[in-house]
């Protein structure tokens, strides 16, 4: 097998060499951010033009994978709240750098339903207890910050996203401890607790705003119980889906979306076991949302291709991703590219759990993490917080984490980190309806995916890591180019339609 694998890398350099040149060679732009200062920066000259000691780097475009949904983040009340507080000029420029066209055109967000640990303080759209027909439902809590946001956002934003809502917890009396953090819903309130889900809808929609989907709980295996939270075993919100969630929202909104499970990765294959069980339990579960928060560094191939398998015309979305338990460093590009960042884990996990959780570094995370999703299904990857303060909040909870932008409100100052530009080179230039198809590279130290756009245009995203420089051969069908990247870079190499 060795023999073989020999012989075709060195058929891709002969070829390579040979079709570099004039009309055979590649037209395209490559875009870079590095710990040496690039921040999304189009090279001009990206390449010595030799060929010695180039990694051959093949895209097989007719080997498709799976359609994206989007990239984006998250509408929260921490966030809005933040924009609320800068002038009108940085409220813009923030809102026209994640949705404008000249911004990472985010395509796919989330936000939460009732209260979440980065709202100001614990609330429900229906606080009035045994009100089971939700007479006194109301969204007043999202008026002044989420709601305003949502349309500064939809106002520039030329090709629309879709939102994505989570409930943290059903309002305390629904639930058999009375209380937002922690405890179940009553299955007396199961049937309340559907309608809400089609209230929210109702009442965004008459805001103008469409929701085009849910999960079904975030985090329903709890988070120790330090803020809202609401359990379910995979049975329990299979059930739940199945005979209330699903017929109601089928009823009243039939294109609305359900996402089961919402949780982290390490559980996954037992969430879609239960989802997927037989026709009767997947047919009102139109897909399954992760989080990353298990590891700081594993992306889980196992698990997300078990899933795909699984459901392979279901959604498989990230739903939610952050730098946690760690206060933003401000205005220090290079800390996000060194390894010192530390996660929930380092403290709080398990003995046994604890390599799962080293120091990282909040860019690489990001980028293998984007990357490794793409090469093994999943569709969408949603980031928490677009905004927060230099305190990593607010947040009720004091539950601090890092946001791609983070903002000084007191001095109207604003600093876009180098996970911004991360973001960015995934979400500007893999649009969606896109396909992700497959990349044969001889380099094990880079990670690459690449997707075909529904307008043609290829993408290339390209992670190196390592700090020693790479120099890659670039081919499709007939045509290459070639490219040297720094060490500790990520490029998206952009190569439009013939």
């Amino acid at each position: 097998m060795k023999i073989y694998r020999i012989i075709f890398y060195s058929l891709l350099v002969i070829g390579a060499l040979g079709c570099n040149t004039g009309a055979d060679k590649l037209n395209v732009q490559v875009y870079e951010t590095s710990a040496s200062g690039n921040n999304l920066v189009q090279l001009e000259n990206f390449s010595n033009e030799t060929n010695e000691n180039r990694i051959q780097v093949v895209l097989q475009p007719k080997q498709t994978k799976q359609t994206i949904t989007g990239f984006g983040g998250s509408f929260t009340e921490a966030s809005a709240y933040l924009l609320n507080k800068l002038s009108k000029k940085n409220r813009d420029s923030i809102i026209e750098a994640y949705f404008g066209e000249s911004g990472a055109k985010y395509s796919l967000t989330r936000t939460h339903m009732n209260s979440s640990d980065f709202s100001l303080s614990n609330y429900s759209y229906a606080p009035v207890e045994d009100d089971k027909e939700l007479k006194s439902f109301s969204i007043q809590e999202d008026l002044d910050d989420i709601i305003p946001m949502i349309k500064d956002a939809m106002n520039v934003s030329k090709d629309g996203f879709k939102i994505l809502s989570s409930p943290w917890t059903a309002s305390p009396w629904m639930k058999d401890n009375k209380n937002y953090v922690g405890g179940k819903l009553l299955p007396e309130y199961y049937d309340t607790w559907a309608l809400f889900f089609s209230k929210y809808v109702a009442a965004y929609k008459n805001e103008g705003i469409d929701i085009w989907g849910f999960t079904v709980e975030n985090e329903p295996l709890g988070n120790g119980n330090n803020w809202e939270s609401m359990h379910y075993t995979p049975d329990e919100m299979t059930n739940f889906v199945q005979h209330h969630l699903g017929p109601k929202l089928r009823q009243d909104y039939p294109d609305v979306k359900i996402l089961g499970y919402d949780q982290n990765r390490e559980h996954l294959n037992e969430w879609v076991d239960s989802q997927y069980k037989n026709e009767e339990t997947s047919s009102y579960f139109d897909g399954t949302a992760i989080h990353w928060y298990a590891s700081t560094y594993h992306f889980y191939p196992e698990e997300l291709q078990y899933a795909h398998k699984k459901a392979p015309n279901k959604y498989l979305i990230q739903s939610e991703a952050c730098v946690d338990s760690e206060i933003p460093k401000w205005k220090d590009d290079a800390w996000y590219w060194k390894k010192e960042a530390t996660d929930w884990g380092w403290d709080w996990a398990p003995e046994k759990d604890k390599p799962m959780h080293p120091k990282y570094a909040p860019v690489n995370r990001y980028a293998r993490d984007i990357i490794g999703c793409l090469n093994n299904y999943v569709d969408g990857w949603i980031d928490w917080n677009m905004v927060l303060n230099k305190q990593g909040g607010p947040n009720w909870f004091k539950n601090w984490c890092v946001a791609p932008v983070i903002v000084d409100e007191n001095s109207d100052e604003i600093y876009f980190t180098p996970l911004y530009y991360v973001m960015s080179h995934f979400s500007r230039f893999i649009r969606p309806e896109a396909k992700i198809f497959d990349v044969n590279h001889s380099d094990k130290d880079l990670m690459i995916t690449a997707a075909e756009n529904i307008d043609g245009s290829i993408a290339v995203v390209v992670f190196n890591e390592k700090e020693i420089a790479k120099k890659i051969n670039l081919t499709l069908n007939d045509k290459s180019v070639t490219i040297d990247i720094k060490g500790q870079a990520l490029q998206t190499i952009v190569i439009s339609k013939p």
